[in-house]
């Protein structure tokens, strides 16, 4: 059975209104023949004459009297959904985005993309979820609306992807750490005992790599979660912890920082989501304003 033609429920829709033929014809720019031969069309459809001779003029019959409210309100629906989208009113916008993040970037960046977020639009929900692994599937499924993080071959090539920010790896101690007076060198760095920041608790990690080709190799004396973590152990320890400069500046704020006496190559943080965010008004706002806080 072939499908029904949609664009005769707006023929429908004129014809029940006027209850005319002519001036329904009129009213969609045609000609009175194109008109009856739709009516034609209509009845063969429906199964009913829709519009009977009644004098001079034509009357609704009872099936006809039961679809007009329904298919004004479908021709309605339709006339919506081809609409072009309305121009987006933050101050009424009342919607939950969740964005999946690492712990840094949250702690770091996280407040200031709340209130640059709550000054726009004060109905507006942020979930911070934590990234645990470069797994695409929650962008896909819609389940999460944006993503940060390093962009690695792993990546789905179906993301859209925009750069925030170039960041490299510091080293960080407490303000009193026997190694925060004087340069820190290779030997001094080697010779410290470390914090290594592995999510998937590894033994190593790409400082080691580094350090090997130096032939050198650090003493690790625990190994943290996230870089948040790491930095909080430093804090209170004589341990040495090595994380990214920008993505943990706030988080770093009344210790020592250095920069490494070894070369390791900087990297690029950036924000993704799936192609069918492109066009959404409320998403376009949302990756602004995580632009914005990350200055």
């Amino acid at each position: 059975m072939a499908p029904p033609d949609l664009n005769l429920l707006t023929t429908l829709d004129v014809l029940l209104a006027e209850g005319s033929v002519a001036r329904a014809a009129r009213r969609l720019h045609l000609s009175p023949s194109a008109m009856s031969r739709a009516l034609a069309r209509l009845r063969e459809t429906t199964g009913d004459p829709l519009l009977v001779r009644a004098g001079r003029g034509l009357v609704p019959t009872p099936r006809a009297l039961a679809l007009r409210d329904r298919v004004r309100v479908l021709v309605q629906d339709v006339e919506a959904v081809l609409r072009p989208a309305a121009q987006l009113d933050l101050a009424q916008l009342a919607r939950t985005f969740t964005l999946r993040t690492s712990d840094g970037f949250a702690e770091n960046f996280g407040p200031a993309l709340l209130a640059r977020a709550s000054a726009d639009a004060p109905s507006v929900r942020l979930r911070f979820v934590q990234k645990t692994d470069k797994d695409s599937a929650p962008l896909r499924e819609g389940t999460v609306d944006l993503e940060t993080g390093i962009v690695g071959d792993a990546a789905s090539p179906e993301l859209r992807t925009r750069a925030l920010f170039q960041d490299r790896f510091v080293g960080v101690m407490r303000v009193a750490h026997p190694l925060s007076q004087g340069k820190v060198t290779l030997a001094r760095y080697a010779s410290a005992r470390h914090i290594l920041v592995s999510r998937r608790n590894l033994d190593k990690g790409p400082v080691d790599d580094a350090l090997a080709t130096h032939g050198r190799e650090r003493a690790i004396a625990a190994i943290a979660g996230g870089f948040s973590t790491a930095i909080a152990l430093a804090r209170g320890s004589d341990l040495i912890a090595t994380v990214p400069e920008r993505h943990t500046g706030s988080l770093r704020a009344g210790m020592h920082t250095f920069p490494l006496p070894f070369t390791m190559p900087a990297f690029t943080v950036s924000m993704l989501w799936h192609p069918r965010m492109d066009g959404d008004a409320a998403h376009r706002w949302l990756r602004g304003c995580v632009l914005d806080a990350v200055g």
